[in-house]
């Protein structure tokens, strides 16, 4: 146990460099200086590429920098490497979990790596089956799990040596709500009760609020280091309401608006979109005729602001739309019928006659926990899968007889990137327009339009495993676009995206739905539920809620504040009533 006056880390100057595949050198981390206490949980946060990863990657000893120090646990970091490696605590993205082990093997095994025998494990393993709620999965293979259990399990395996220090990266990526409560209250347990350093870089802007510090990374520059209620300061009188206009959705007004000069952010909530733009801009004169109302800002308020002041975030290569009125016309043609869905697999039942439609050019949203069995739906819509029983019509075709036929009308984009990384995006377009059976003129033209929708010539020849993960995101959209698809199914495609990234991602999706696309998403990310003209909320396979934002909002007390409650609150308190009525035995 180290001395509790010494800073567990300390990074003095620290540069890491790297060669992009242009061959041109520059620094993915930049003079960083910052110290880690007993006790506290920083987090880092910062925009794809902003060098999180490579730090994390340097304080573990993985990587040395190219100049400055770092200091953890007393020991430096390129000198004693396999000391700091074997004391510490590191969860990476991809933590390596065995599947074919089960929980306590894997457990075990990490034991056994650290040393760890006898009485002292048992007492362990006995405690962190209990914070992470494991103890009655010890004997289920990990493959098994579902992803909140297996962050819970990675983090388990990152914890049995009880460390004085924990480095988490981006621990919650692709986690439902509950499950990434559950795993934040475990770390504030082990800040609170074994006095551990914790840092934890994330893509999510609430869950600055448990944290002690943020680190605000940007281009590998430490942007800012302070308490979240310092970065929201910056933010302050900046923030507003607006009531959308008669003619036009909340998303639509919300694509308009981000157009605007001087709008830092705009989100949309119910019937209403929030939007940040400095005090005195000339901006706001245009906002009073939409009624506007001072917001209390957030965290993701103040990341913004502070990204404003150091880069350009205007929107530039997304598609944009004038403030004027829009064809709704077959709009209320339903493309999309669902009726007492069913899918077993064996004796279980992953979905539980689920029912819902879904009408063209309309953001339907499949929200809920891991393992509710909104992927297995999901995949049944898509024709990935077959149905057990009831009826599912997409585009006007049964999927239980004319699953080809629906599938030439969808375009797919998996949770896992798909494209071929060593394949150029050309040639990756090429593929999958081959694939949809273009060729010639038809296929050229097809690449040539998402190429230039989706701005993608600056890297159509680079390799995609070496593209930057916006633009990963926005290969894979172009792929499943090629094609002009009427139904567009997308599956977590903004896990891990930070505010910027998935600001442009939607801003793309409400101009597809205005061109009539219908989209049906997966997300964790219940700001982007706001997103949605209707949605889904599933739990073990069955429907809990159903409606728009503000239906689902209404299962949420009320915020002192007056402001419309949170959709994740609302998420919450739906899946904790049926837990709670579940476990008291009550018919779900």
């Amino acid at each position: 146990m180290d001395d509790d006056t010494h800073a567990l880390i300390d990074c003095r100057n620290v540069c890491k460099n790297f060669t992009n595949p242009a061959g041109d050198l520059f620094a993915a981390v930049n003079e960083v200086k910052f110290q880690l206490n007993r006790g506290e949980i920083v987090g880092l946060l910062g925009p794809d590429g902003a060098g999180k990863t490579t730090l994390i990657r340097l304080l573990t000893g993985l990587m040395k920098p190219h100049s400055g120090s770092i200091s953890v646990l007393g020991r430096d970091s390129v000198k004693k490497s396999r000391e700091i490696q074997a004391i510490i605590g590191y969860m990476p993205q991809k933590f390596g979990l065995y599947e074919d082990l089960t929980v306590m093997e894997n457990m075990e095994l990490y034991a056994r790596l650290h040393g760890l025998e006898g009485q002292a494990r048992v007492t362990r393993f006995a405690r962190l089956l209990e914070m992470t709620n494991l103890a009655r999965f010890t004997t289920r293979r990990a493959g098994k799990l579902s992803g909140g259990m297996k962050q819970k399990l990675g983090l388990c395996c990152s914890l049995v040596s009880n460390p004085d220090l924990i480095l988490l990266d981006e621990p919650t990526v692709g986690v439902d709500p509950l499950s990434r409560k559950e795993l934040w209250s475990i770390l504030e347990e082990c800040a609170k009760e074994d006095h551990m350093g914790i840092l934890v870089s994330t893509s999510y802007m609430d869950e600055s609020a448990y944290c002690c510090r943020t680190l605000v990374m940007y281009e590998g520059r430490l942007l800012m280091d302070a308490p979240p209620a310092d970065v929201i300061g910056l933010a302050q009188d900046m923030c507003e309401t607006l009531h959308t206009p008669a003619d036009l959705n909340a998303r639509q007004f919300q694509s308009r608006l981000s157009a605007l000069p001087g709008i830092i952010n705009a989100t949309p909530q119910g019937n209403l979109v929030r939007v940040v733009v400095p005090p005195h801009h000339e901006t706001r004169k245009k906002l009073e005729k939409f009624s506007p109302e001072p917001a209390i800002p957030d965290f993701s308020d103040g990341f913004m602001t502070l990204l404003s002041k150091h880069m350009d975030i205007s929107l530039k290569d997304a598609p944009l739309m004038d403030m004027g009125q829009i064809n709704n016309t077959d709009r209320d043609e339903t493309v999309i019928d669902v009726h007492d869905l069913v899918k077993k697999f064996g004796d279980f039942i992953a979905v539980n006659h689920v029912s819902f439609s879904v009408k063209r050019g309309h953001v339907f949203g499949l929200l809920g926990p891991n393992g509710a069995g909104k992927s297995t739906t999901f995949r049944m819509l898509c024709g990935l899968l077959p149905a057990s029983g009831g009826t599912l019509t997409v585009v006007g075709e049964n999927l239980r007889t004319a699953a080809a036929r629906a599938r030439r009308k969808i375009g797919y984009v998996s949770q896992n990137y798909a494209m071929y990384g060593m394949l150029t995006a050309r040639q990756n377009l090429d593929f999958f327009a081959g694939a949809y059976g273009m060729r010639g003129k038809i296929k050229i033209d097809s690449i040539s339009r998402v190429e230039n929708e989706f701005s993608l010539t600056p890297y159509m020849n680079a390799q995609a495993a070496h593209l930057p993960g916006g633009y990963k995101q926005r290969l894979s959209m172009a792929c499943s676009l090629l094609h002009s698809p009427e139904i567009l199914f997308l599956d977590e495609p903004t896990s891990g995206a930070d505010p910027l990234a998935r600001r442009d991602f939607w801003i793309r999706i409400n101009d597809l739905s205005e061109r009539g696309v219908t989209v049906i998403i997966t997300t964790h990310f219940l700001g982007e539920a706001e997103f949605c003209d209707n949605m889904l909320i599933m739990m073990d396979g069955m429907m809990l809620a159903e409606g728009t934002p503000d239906d689902i909002r209404q299962y949420a007390s009320p915020r002192p504040d007056g402001q419309p409650a949170a959709l994740e609150d609302a998420f919450l308190a739906i899946t904790k009533a049926y837990k709670e009525k579940a476990e008291k035995g009550g018919d779900s």
